[in-house]
């Protein structure tokens, strides 16, 4: 997601996103290179490059998962942050945004078999550190206390390990902050990883927050719930600086009290966060009655009445009609958060593609968090209406990025990837975290043969005008939580 949907959002724009070899960004448990990243910024990177968008956790540690785990010290770290530093003075012309994360609560869970079985807290001390993690700090009543205390028993060496990373990678944000705030790099947005309105990362933003607020104005750090969709925001507020845009973006709910529902995933409610994506995308919020916007965001919650749901697939539809206003709606559908009602999941979609309207919004997602699905949609969004502001609209990228939506993060959430799962509790395999070879491949072969046909009837009716042109479905990582597609489409 990080690496793949920026580069197919500036195709949609018609701005060329150029990434480093896949081979240095490592692969799940295994981290990437960041000194082999370092040399190919140095030597390597596009030498009329307008901008630099940077993953702070890829160049110090390896990567999302790398960074929840020990093993680079915070030094290391600061020495790699001043380093990108000094390469930012040899490109003076360009700008430089940085993005991390903040720690999220559950370091990455993976059983202790195989190349696991040697990773950071596999096995069971994974639960017992994220209900650690998930109690007050410190813990308030008597029954908390008394269930820190057996759990730090139980955990022995890896709490500390794991509070020593918490404070290692904070302490590593700080610096990185401060770099921004002495010149060094132009903005830096830092994400929460998944974690609600309790726990130990609390003690972690308030640290953040108060050197930002001190030091840095709003436009050049926010601090906000998400992670994996901040190389598409960030991607977004470029295309649209560049194409001297500032996005004006109405958000309309499903249901009247929608922005007050809560991502148990996230600090603060659905609304907060959307709001701090738009500000992130370089856009700005429109009032529900101005008519000036230039994209009307809908957004779906879960508990939405028959009535109101009618209503919301009505407005959708009457923005885009043929004739209506361009740009066309963005759609989110963050129904997923009502994790047990599949059917609901899939209705939004299935309404869509039968009243002929999938085809016709600039963009949609579905799926993980609320920032993730925010920060997806609405970069989508913008750049799409920055490339036709600019006449550098590339029709084919948007529809490969839209039925790659469809197919993830609906046919692929929705349907297969129960049944995969399903197949592997069948034959004994009962956790998908981590899967050992045989079972990987044999996950990787039954998704594909699951989506292909799926993603095809996607295709034949969202985007009739197209034809595949090779379409690769893979399992990225050894587990089944997400899978890749590489869309190739064409007019027939």
């Amino acid at each position: 997601m990080t690496l793949q949907l920026p580069k197919m959002l500036g195709a949609i724009a018609g701005v060329r996103v150029a990434t480093p070899p896949r081979a240095l960004l490592g692969n799940y448990l295994t981290p990437g290179d960041p000194q082999a990243l370092a040399r190919w910024l140095r030597d390597d990177s596009p030498r009329d490059a307008s901008a630099f968008i940077l993953s702070t956790d890829m160049l110090d540690f390896g990567g999302l998962v790398a960074s929840r785990a020990p093993g680079t010290p915070a030094y290391v770290a600061q020495t790699r942050l001043r380093d990108l530093a000094a390469f930012r003075a040899q490109r003076p012309d360009a700008r430089f945004a940085l993005f991390g994360t903040v720690m999220r609560l559950a370091p990455t869970g993976v059983p202790a078999i195989g190349g696991a079985a040697q990773f950071f807290a596999a096995g069971p001390p994974v639960d017992w550190l994220t209900q650690y993690a998930n109690l007050p700090d410190p813990p308030q009543t008597a029954e908390q206390k008394a269930l820190a205390a057996k759990l730090a028993g139980q955990l022995g060496a890896d709490l500390p390990a794991y509070l020593a990373t918490r404070a290692r990678d904070r302490d590593v944000d700080l610096f990185a902050l401060q770099l921004t705030a002495e010149g060094s790099f132009d903005r830096i947005v830092i994400g929460q990883d998944d974690a609600g309105p309790v726990g130990l990362h609390l003690r972690d933003l308030a640290a953040l927050r108060a050197f930002a607020q001190r030091w840095l104005p709003g436009d050049r750090a926010a601090i906000e719930p998400g992670a994996d969709e901040l190389g598409m925001i960030l991607t977004g507020a470029e295309i649209v600086r560049e194409a001297h845009l500032v996005p004006r973006i109405r958000v309309r709910y499903s249901r009247a009290d929608g922005g007050s529902v809560q991502d148990p995933l996230e600090f603060a409610p659905i609304d907060t966060t959307i709001g701090d994506i738009i500000h992130a995308c370089g856009g700005t919020r429109a009032a529900d009655g101005d008519a000036k916007a230039d994209i009307d965001l809908f957004v779906r919650v879960p508990g939405t009445s028959a009535a109101d749901e009618s209503a919301f697939v009505d407005a959708i539809a009457a923005e885009s009609a043929d004739g209506a206003k361009t740009p066309r709606p963005a759609v989110a559908d963050l129904t997923f958060l009502d994790a047990d009602n599949m059917d609901e999941q899939r209705a939004l979609v299935e309404t869509m593609i039968a009243r002929g309207i999938a085809g016709k919004i600039d963009a949609f997602a579905s799926w993980n968090t609320t920032a993730n699905t925010v920060g997806t949609a609405v970069p989508a969004a913008i750049a799409t209406l920055a490339g036709r502001l600019t006449h550098a609209y590339d029709p084919v990228a948007h529809a490969q990025f839209m039925l790659d939506r469809y197919a993830d993060d609906y046919a692929f959430h929705d349907f297969v990837r129960g049944a995969v799962n399903d197949d592997l509790s069948k034959r004994g395999i009962d956790d998908h975290t981590y899967l050992l070879p045989d079972a990987a491949s044999h996950a990787a072969s039954q998704n594909r043969a699951a989506l292909w046909p799926q993603a095809l009837k996607l295709l034949s009716s969202i985007y009739p005008l197209y034809q595949d042109m090779g379409l690769t479905i893979t399992l990225p990582w050894d587990r089944t939580f997400e899978t890749e597609l590489d869309v190739r489409l064409a007019p027939h």
